[in-house]
């Protein structure tokens, strides 16, 4: 198997040779070109190579990682973000099912991720994700538009208005989209309750995450329960309706 070509895009020195050093014992399918410092010299390397891969780290001291994407024009390799913060950007690369690395780096997450890049360049899959990414970031202060969901078809591209509720099946997620049609995510509801909370959607119970603009009305019959725009009827907990009626109230 052919192997992936890498840089790393990293200002901390230390940072920058443990991912070499690990790249080295744990990645015979990479083989690593350069390094570089800072966005600029990011930048150079990337025009030199054309590398399939690139190790970038999101905060740098005269740029960021998302400094480097918009610069670098033509998206055609993968990402896989380091970072020792759990900060706002993380949100909107979960938004983009982009892989990150949290410091100091899990040789074994290291694997996953590089493993999933490779896929995806035998695949040769457009790199949509980093142009959702860019675009979302770019919308920050009024909230991302779309949402990359990861499928066992591959990627979709949701606006986030398009989703009705999402509603939870173990450790799969079912959305449902206004046109009517379901996707399924091989991951836990609570992951996008914390994605999406802020974004006008609710836990109504342990099973709906719902968008509060798709709601028809309110039943208070039979317990209580939620009826869609699509007709669809959500149940809720006890314990959630006061705050889901306020909310409501607030937003009509």
């Amino acid at each position: 198997m052919e192997k992936l070509t890498a840089i790393i895009v990293e200002d901390e020195y230390h940072s920058r040779e443990a991912l070499k050093n690990m790249v080295a014992d744990y990645c015979p399918q990479l083989e690593l070109l350069d390094s570089a410092s800072d966005v600029d010299g990011g930048i150079s390397l990337l025009g030199k190579y054309r590398p399939d891969l690139v190790f970038l780290d999101i905060e740098m001291p005269n740029g960021s990682g998302f400094d480097f994407l918009s610069k670098a024009g033509s998206l055609d390799f993968e990402v896989i973000f380091t970072t020792a913060y759990k900060q706002y950007a993380l949100k909107a690369i979960k938004f983009s099912a982009i892989d990150y690395l949290l410091k100091p780096i899990d040789i074994n997450e290291l694997q996953a991720a590089v493993e999933k890049a490779q896929q995806k360049r035998q695949k040769a899959l457009h790199n949509k994700n980093l142009e959702v990414l860019i675009a979302n970031l770019q919308n920050r202060h009024t909230g991302p538009h779309s949402i990359t969901l990861s499928t066992s078809a591959g990627y979709e591209f949701i606006d986030v208005s398009d989703i009705i509720y999402c509603e939870a099946s173990g450790a799969y997620t079912h959305f449902h989209i206004k046109d009517k049609k379901r996707l399924t995510v091989s991951k836990h509801l609570k992951e996008y309750e914390n994605l999406l909370n802020d974004h006008d959607f609710m836990r109504v119970h342990q099973s709906f995450l719902i968008n509060l603009g798709e709601v028809e009305r309110y039943v208070r019959s039979g317990g209580g329960y939620i009826v869609m725009k699509n007709g669809n009827k959500i149940n809720i907990s006890t314990r959630r309706k006061e705050e889901f009626l306020q909310r409501m109230s607030q937003s009509r």
